[in-house]
């Protein structure tokens, strides 16, 4: 219950970043938080008790008895896929301030090209 609590939370502030906040850098690290936390909620709904890694290397074990790797290869899918949309933002937002010298969005948008 408490990894659904601290995901939820990261989600939460990660949008508040997104949403709130007029910096485009403040933003793309809205956007990470907010990966984060679904990659967090994704483990924790995947988490079982008492479970072991899934290897049959006993006969004893049944499936009952092991954790479901698929959530387990969505985050690690999830984290590379993050991770090249932030470095794609954070280029993005580079150029931006090269081109414009700020990076507040509000001036951004009275500018004209």
């Amino acid at each position: 219950m408490l990894y659904y609590i601290g995901a939820i939370s990261l989600i939460l502030i990660g949008l508040y970043a997104v949403l709130v906040k007029k910096n485009l850098l403040k933003i793309v690290i809205g956007l990470a938080i907010v990966d984060s936390g679904l990659n967090l909620l994704f483990i924790a709904i995947g988490y079982v008790k008492n479970a072991t890694a899934p290897i049959f290397s006993s006969e004893s074990l049944t499936a009952d008895k092991m954790v479901d790797p698929v959530p387990q290869s969505l985050v690690l899918t999830a984290i590379v896929i993050g991770l090249a949309v932030t470095a794609v933002a954070l280029g993005l937002v580079i150029r931006l301030y090269d081109h414009h010298k700020t990076l507040d969005i509000n001036k951004i948008r009275q500018l004209k090209w």
